[in-house]
């Protein structure tokens, strides 16, 4: 984006840090020992006898010598937390067989056996929610990346595929529906009370595809007919009391079918689709083969308990985990450090399905808006990957925003440069080349580059280099022509000091002054580490409209006069880079002498700005409330060396309230005006809500008392609950004794309602509130917080610690929270726990008090005994 150049001197606070103080991490899996396996398993038979406190599992295993492998006699079957009742081998007891610490290996004379494993498990001691495990009545499983290993032993690896047949038997009563991937191909009754269900899936696929669930449900049940005439069944399971609401998932479910068929000409291939809500869940959503397991909140919606984002939600993750049918399932991953392999593509494919269904320019500023939050962070801390990393130590780590957020960036600007036809052809080779097969990212980037007829040479440095790079700009003119100057750098990260130059697409336009309008769009490629364009036919400096529709994941480092800004911010015809220019006028305002903010002459640029936005009648409401959002703090301190959060804070605050001051008359009119449009989903109902709350936004930081009764009002009249839970976040953040009336109100009336409880722990737990980081102190001990819940646990604390202001407390209790909070959260559920670390990893990037303070704390978490994988490799890395 356009923003002022800053230094990229360390922060005074960076320490070396003593090696004592490090966890002991495990041991590092390096990309280049990948060796194929040694035994392939052809076909897997499963026999579960479920039982909540004792399940028995009995695996019979087809397997034979892969002749790409090393010719082991022996095969190594991967295990954790389990031990083996009996092993079998052709059908005899065998006797040739040992431990390796958590794997079985059993030894194996010829080239073709079948191997029978048993075991017994507690589901309801698995609190850790990888492999089976109860949750609220149900069993299920999640087996990505590897929780297979935690049902029964086998070589737990992506690049082993295998048909699956299952047999479950239990209780009928307790578990009346018995699901796996697939098709069910018989059921029955036992005359002990029990009954039984037999699941075959004729795909071959990884064992972290795998997936079993039992419980009490109900379905939602629909029909979709594919592109060459077949009927599917599709069913969508759920807890009896939510039935009701899952008729968006269902819509959605239909409408990403349809639209995969349509864009990338990919049909579904078995008779049935099942989904199953799960209230415990480590993760979004799972897409196990022909059974997508869900975490409920992206399946249940209905006006009164879900939000226009909600919304939003339910149905891009429904579409991420189906479309990964193809680009993950039917394509799978040779190895888990092709993880974005499938996760970028599958992210690129769900962004383009959400563009279609809704507004295309608002879906493009909030994907962007997430991976500046979150992964340009990440590229520029300790915790920086490339897409493809070269090692790791716990993969549960690697589930990044680098690799599901860049990766999505990287091949999307495959599609900038090929055009949509050529990217078309070129996913059509690549299914067609691995379809069934566990392949790389260079196997995906050379179909491209046939399929298209680009050369991806230079651009496959994508792949391997970590770091966002920087690309600075400048425009001259000369004669009647227009010049751009454009050099890169990719900053150093961890493990890569110097970094090689990478095709960066740019399209740009060049804006006449006078009439306001362009020529025409254009795409340069900045290939080098430095270069020129020219373009004729200017009698004047044009405006540049640079990186328009954000075609390049990068950040551009430009001085641009706040006149041309205010005026990119008033006539581009492109959305995003409209968008950009307002925030790139904030931004220079904002992180002006350190984070103190700018001069009275800018700040009065951006109220002109924003009232030219407020007033322009051609805009639509979603978009404009966009454009009213100012930049995140997080964000914010990206800009800087060393950011002081708590100047940034009181920078923004200080602008929002100025702003509230000065629009208050025009803000309060839009308020008024969207307030009269009446419920729907359609674009402009949807609009006039994000329009009302973005208004309350700014009048509570400069007319609060205004704000609140606005608010007040708003919440008392709502009929959804994206105007309540708008109202409320501001009410939340405000002293007005409307605040906590309207809390108890929300809680009395959403009460057993457990999705909506997490929002009235989120609203309170990020709110502007002086006094939030007590409210989270006080929350965290009632009745209704649990540690043993994911969403209760991210609802709290992923929403204080994404609350500068109180997570940034000067004297270092919001940190020492955090910190306690991994510290208990550890032994309990380890995956969870580790993704609370990377807020305290930005410790060399903070001023130097809160600095020491956040290392502090991570030196305490890191001289704790016994701190799982997860967590010790979180930990060793941020402070490495």
């Amino acid at each position: 984006m356009d923003s002022v150049s800053t230094s990229s001197a360390p922060a005074a606070s960076a320490q070396p840090v003593d090696a004592a103080t490090m966890p002991q991490s495990p041991p590092e899996i390096r990309r280049e020992d990948y060796r194929p396996p040694a035994w392939l398993v052809e076909e897997v038979a499963l026999d579960f006898a479920l039982d909540a406190a004792a399940t028995h599992v009995s695996a019979r295993l087809k397997v034979r010598r892969n002749p790409a492998g090393d010719g082991a006699n022996e095969i190594r079957l991967n295990g954790d937390g389990i031990a083996a009742l009996a092993v079998m081998v052709d059908g005899q007891p065998g006797n040739d067989w040992r431990m390796d610490g958590a794997d079985l290996i059993v030894a194996l004379p010829g080239d073709a056996h079948e191997v029978g494993v048993e075991t017994q498990i507690n589901p309801a001691a698995n609190s850790q929610l990888m492999g089976l495990y109860a949750s609220g009545g149900m069993l299920c499983t999640q087996c990505e990346a590897e929780g297979f290993r935690r049902i029964t032993f086998f070589p737990d690896r992506p690049d082993v595929l295998s048909t699956y047949r299952v047999r479950m038997t239990g209780d009928k009563v307790l578990y009346p529906v018995l699901l796996s991937n697939g098709n069910c191909v018989a059921q029955g009754e036992n005359a002990d009370g029990t009954h039984w269900a037999e699941w075959h899936d004729p795909w071959p696929k990884p064992s972290y595809l795998f997936a079993l669930v039992a419980g009490d449900l109900v379905a939602n049940r629909d029909t979709f007919t594919t592109m060459s005439g077949r009927t599917v069944d599709l069913a969508i399971w759920v807890r009896a009391g939510d039935l009701e609401r899952t008729d968006h998932a269902m819509r959605s479910l239909r409408h990403s079918m349809q639209w995969d068929e349509e864009t990338f000409g990919r049909e579904y291939d078995l008779d049935l689709f099942n989904i199953v809500a799960v209230s415990d869940f480590n993760m979004g959503a799972m897409e196990n083969k022909g059974l997508n397991v869900f975490n409920t909140r992206y399946v249940l919606a209905d006006p009164e308990t879900a939000t226009d984002a909600d919304y939003d939600a339910i149905e891009g993750v429904i579409g991420h985990e189906y479309f990964h049918n193809w680009s993950g399932n039917r394509v799978t991953c040779r190895d888990w450090f092709q993880l974005s392999l499938k996760e970028g593509f599958t992210v690129l494919r769900d962004q383009l399905f959400s563009q279609a269904m809704g507004s295309e320019s608002v879906k493009r500023i909030e994907d962007v808006r997430v991976l500046r939050s979150a992964q340009f962070p990440e590229d520029s801390g300790p915790l920086a990957h490339p897409i493809r990393p070269d090692a790791y130590r716990e993969i549960s780590n690697f589930y990044t925003a680098t690799i599901y957020n860049k990766g999505a960036e990287v091949i999307r600007m495959m599609r900038t440069m090929a055009g949509p036809e050529a990217f078309r052809k070129g996913s059509d080779l690549y299914f067609t080349r691995h379809d069934g097969e566990a392949a790389t990212c260079e196997d995906f980037v050379k179909a491209m580059e046939d399929g298209t007829g680009l050369d991806l040479g230079q651009f496959r440095l994508w792949y391997s280099q970590a770091g966002t790079p920087r690309v600075e700009a400048r425009l001259e003119h000369d004669g009647d022509t227009a010049v751009l100057h454009l050099a890169q750098t990719v900053p150093a990260t961890p493990g890569q000091p110097d970094k090689q130059p990478m095709p960066i697409p740019l399209k740009l336009a060049l804006f006449d002054r006078d009439s306001g309008t362009h020529g025409g769009e254009q795409l340069v490629v900045l290939d080098k580490a430095a270069d020129t364009f020219h373009f004729p036919g200017f009698a004047r400096l044009p405006a540049l409209s640079l990186n328009r529709g954000f075609s390049a994941p990068v950040a551009i480092e430009r001085t641009v006069a706040e006149d041309e800004l205010v005026f990119l911010a008033a006539h581009d015809d492109d959305p995003f880079a409209r968008y950009e220019a307002m925030q790139s006028l904030t931004v220079q305002y904002l992180t002006a002498n350190g984070g103190q903010g700018g001069s009275d002459a800018s700040r009065e640029a951006i109220g002109t700005a924003l009232a030219a936005i407020l007033d322009d009648s051609a805009l639509d409401d979603l978009m404009r409330g966009e454009l009213m959002m100012l930049p995140g703090e997080a964000y914010l301190a990206e800009q800087m060396a060393v950011a002081d959060p708590g100047a940034i804070h009181s920078a923004r605050e200080g602008l929002k309230a100025w702003l509230g001051r000065t629009l208050e008359q025009r803000l309060t009119a839009l308020h008024a005006r969207a307030s009269a449009v009446p419920y729907s989903l359609d674009a402009a109902a949807r609009g006039a809500r994000k329009l009302k709350t973005q208004a309350l936004v700014l009048l509570a930081a400069g007319v609060s008392e205004r704000a609140a009764e606005l608010a007040a009002a708003q919440y008392r009249a709502a009929d959804n609950m994206t105007d309540r839970q708008g109202a409320l976040m501001v009410l939340a953040g405000l002293d007005t004794p409307a605040r906590a009336e309207l809390l108890a109100d929300f809680k009395a009336r959403y009460d057993g309602n457990a999705l909506v409880i997490d929002k009235w722990f989120s609203l309170q737990a990020g709110s502007l509130h002086r006094q939030a980081l007590e409210h989270v102190k006080a929350l965290a001990q009632h009745s209704d917080f649990t540690l043993h819940n994911p969403n209760r646990v991210r609802a709290l604390y992923m929403a204080f610690a994404g609350n500068p202001q109180a997570f940034h407390a000067r004297d270092g209790e919001g940190y020492r929270m955090i910190a306690d909070l991994i510290l208990a959260l550890d032994p309990i559920n380890a995956q969870t726990a580790a993704r609370f670390v990377p807020p305290l990893g930005r410790w060399r990037r903070i001023e130097p008090v809160r600095s020491a303070l956040m290392r502090g704390e991570l030196e305490r978490i890191a001289a704790t005994p016994g701190l799982s994988r997860d967590t010790a490799e979180q930990v060793g890395r941020s402070l490495g």
